[in-house]
C-alpha cells in the first residue's frame, strides 16, 4: 500500500459515493446517486468527519422525479473556478426514464450555503434516455460542459450557456461517445460485465469521464466501456452557428489510455488524471503524451471521481464493480467505502 494515499473519510454505513469536490478554502462535498441504496440524501457535505446533507434536508427531499426545486439523483457535484459548488442532478433514480424538472444544474453559493440558480434542461436536451454523469466548467465563456453516458440510448456532450441557461446538445451519438462493445475489462480477476438479465453483456455507458484543458482550449472525455479517450475543440462545442459535421471535425483520438476510466481530471500544469478500476490505480498523462502511475492501491477499488484542490488529488473508491448487477445477483461491496486524497505539485484548473 502506498504511505501517500491518505484516507480523507471512510464511509462505513449509508450509500455508496460517487462524486467529491472540494472548495478553495478546504470544504469537501460528496454525493451519492439512487442507484438502489437507502439515500436519505444525495448531496453531502463532510464536516467534522461526519457527512451531513447540503445546503439542507429539504433539498434533499424531493416530492417527485421531476421535482425542480430539490435533487431526485445525484451523480456530480463539482466547485467552479468562482467557487460556487454546482449540482448536477440526473433526475434518473435507477436509471430510469427521466422527466422534465428532473435533470437541472443548480448553483450553490458557499458563501451562504443558499441555493442562488437552477438550470432545469429542456427534453430536447436532456432525452429520456440521458443520464447526466459529470460536469466541467470555463468562466471565461461562461461554458459548462457535461457528459451523458446514457446506456440506452444516444450519448453527447451537452453544452450549457451559463448567461442566459441555454443548452444544447454536441457530439450527438458520434462514435467517440459510445461504449466499445468488443470491449472485455477485468476488475478484481473477474469480466467487467452486465450481470443483470439471463446473459451477462457488456457493459454500455457511454461519455463519462471529462476534463478541461488547462487553457481551455480542448474538452477531454471518455466512454465509461472504451479504453480510448478523445478531445474536442471546446470553442467549437459553444459555437452555436458550427454545424454538427463541423464540431465533430475537431475531435481528435487521443489514443490508448491503458484501460476503462471512470473519471477525468486536469491541474494547473496541463497534465491530465485518469482512474483505473483494472489496476486499482490513478495514472497522469504528461505534458508530452506520456503515460505514468501516480498510485496503485489495493484500497482503490473501482476509484471514481476525482478533485483537484490544494496540493492533492482527491478521489473516491466506491466498489461499483462489486454491485449486484455486476456479480450477478449478490451484492459484494463492503463497508467502508472511502474518499482518498494523494499529494501532487499542481493546483485545479481556474478558466475565469
Amino acid at each position: 500500500m502506498s504511505d501517500q494515499l491518505e484516507t480523507v473519510h471512510a464511509f462505513d454505513s449509508g450509500p455508496m459515493p460517487t462524486g467529491v469536490s472540494v472548495s478553495a478554502t478546504g470544504r469537501v462535498f460528496v454525493n451519492f446517486p439512487k442507484w438502489g441504496d437507502d439515500v436519505p440524501f444525495t448531496v453531502a457535505e463532510i464536516r467534522d468527519g461526519q457527512v451531513v446533507p447540503y445546503p439542507d434536508q429539504a433539498w434533499n427531499s424531493p416530492t417527485g422525479d421531476d421535482d425542480p426545486k430539490a435533487f431526485v439523483s445525484v451523480q456530480s457535484i463539482v466547485v467552479d473556478p468562482a467557487d460556487r459548488l454546482w449540482v448536477l442532478d440526473t433526475g434518473s433514480p435507477m436509471f430510469q426514464e427521466t422527466h422534465f424538472g428532473g435533470p437541472k444544474l443548480v448553483c450553490i453559493d458557499l458563501a451562504s450555503d443558499t441555493v442562488e440558480r437552477t438550470i432545469v434542461f429542456d427534453p430536447r436536451t436532456a432525452l429520456p434516455t440521458t443520464y447526466l454523469n459529470d460536469v466541467r466548467f470555463d468562466l471565461r465563456r461562461n461554458a459548462a460542459f457535461i457528459t451523458d453516458s446514457a446506456d440506452q440510448g444516444p450519448n453527447g456532450i451537452i453544452v450549457v450557456d451559463l448567461d442566459s441557461g441555454t443548452a444544447w446538445r454536441r457530439l450527438h451519438d458520434h462514435p467517440s461517445t459510445k461504449a466499445d462493445l468488443s470491449l472485455r475489462p477485468s476488475v478484481e480477476d473477474r469480466p467487467f460485465l452486465d450481470r443483470s438479465g439471463p446473459t451477462p453483456q457488456p457493459v454500455t455507458m457511454g461519455a463519462d469521464g471529462i476534463a478541461i484543458a488547462a487553457d481551455g482550449s480542448r474538452l477531454w472525455y471518455c466512454p465509461l466501456q472504451s479504453r480510448r479517450w478523445y478531445s474536442v475543440d471546446a470553442g467549437a462545442l459553444c459555437n452555436r452557428e458550427a454545424s454538427d459535421d463541423e464540431v465533430a471535425l475537431t475531435v481528435r483520438d487521443e489514443g490508448d489510455k491503458g484501460g476503462i476510466s471512470d473519471g477525468l481530471e486536469t491541474d494547473d500544469q496541463g497534465r491530465l488524471y485518469l482512474t483505473s478500476p483494472e489496476r486499482k490505480a490513478l495514472l497522469r498523462r504528461a505534458t508530452d503524451g506520456t503515460l505514468e502511475t501516480l498510485v496503485q492501491d489495493p484500497r482503490l477499488l473501482w476509484p471514481d471521481t476525482m478533485s483537484v484542490a490544494d496540493g492533492y488529488v482527491y478521489v473516491t473508491a466506491n466498489q461499483l464493480h462489486r454491485q449486484a448487477k455486476y456479480t450477478g445477483g449478490a451484492d459484494e461491496r463492503e463497508y467502508p467505502y472511502a474518499l482518498f486524497r494523494f499529494p501532487i505539485d499542481a493546483g485545479p484548473v481556474r478558466l475565469t
